[in-house]
């Protein structure tokens, strides 16, 4: 009977080699398809949004159940038709713990990756807006929900960032452990949708939400969006989808791998 999915020592063999590619990509690649999973996340957020301002005069937990449901479809789409998502790469400390990459090849892809995931996130906001997808209702809730990210206390956002790139790169471990599309949607779907309903915080789909409020006249400085709420999402997600996650796969699954290997 072939097999259906990868063990969680295999995928950990495949996301080092995966991270191994990735850090081997052209920078014009690493931007360039940064860019698309910018997009990518954004048009789940955007979808997430006209989905919950539809119900938000019905009930507030539909609201978000159904908004969550629709989200995964960025994540969908960066697994599956191909993309750069830096909250994803952070898996990439996986090949850097097993030597297969160096230090600074995994920060250049961190660094261009987040640019392009941000460059795209912006452009997306831009053609939003130019095509005049918004009503009056979606333009309030997209202001609500920015100004919500923008009051929480630094402290509040890192420690739920962390939870949320946990969810994430556990989706990804999930999705490289499926071998059919059907599997991978499903390994996409529920962990980031879960992650959206609880209100965790993830810095690539705050470059969408909150330029979108800002678009719409909430006032706040481009400084200010970096300093006050992506500086401490990102440094969350990266503990969460860069540490936690990694440094326990490679402890359970490749250096436990290499010692027994030793001992034939």
């Amino acid at each position: 009977m072939e097999k259906r999915y990868l063990t969680p020592k295999e995928v950990a063999q495949a996301t080092i080699k995966s991270g191994v590619a990735k850090a081997n990509l052209k920078s014009s690649h690493m931007l360039i398809l940064g860019v698309f999973a910018g997009m990518f996340i954004g048009f789940g957020a955007y979808g997430d949004i006209i989905i919950m301002q539809t119900l938000k005069n019905i009930d507030v937990g539909l609201m978000k159940f159904f908004g969550a449901l629709v989200f995964p479809v960025g994540l969908m789409l960066v697994v599956m038709a191909g993309a750069e998502l830096f909250t994803g790469n952070n898996l990439m400390t996986l090949a850097v713990m097993d030597k297969k990459i160096t230090l600074k090849q995994m920060l250049k892809n961190w660094v261009l990756v987040y640019t392009g995931n941000f460059i795209g996130s912006v452009l997306l906001v831009f053609v939003l807006l130019k095509a005049n997808l918004f009503s009056e209702s979606a333009a309030n809730l997209s202001i609500s929900i920015a100004k919500a990210k923008m009051s929480l206390p630094m402290g509040v956002l890192f420690l739920r960032a962390i939870l949320c790139n946990v969810i994430v790169v556990l989706s990804v471990w999930m999705a490289t452990a499926a071998q059919d599309v059907v599997s991978k949607i499903f390994a996409c779907w529920f962990p980031i949708m879960l992650f959206v309903l609880s209100g965790y915080e993830h810095s690539i789909a705050n470059m969408f939400f909150i330029p979108m409020g800002k678009a719409f006249g909430l006032s706040m400085s481009w400084i200010d969006i970096f300093t006050v709420n992506l500086l401490p999402v990102t440094l969350g997600n990266i503990v969460g989808g860069g540490l936690i996650v990694p440094i326990a796969y490679y402890i359970c699954y490749v250096k436990k791998s290499k010692e027994e290997a030793k001992n034939i």
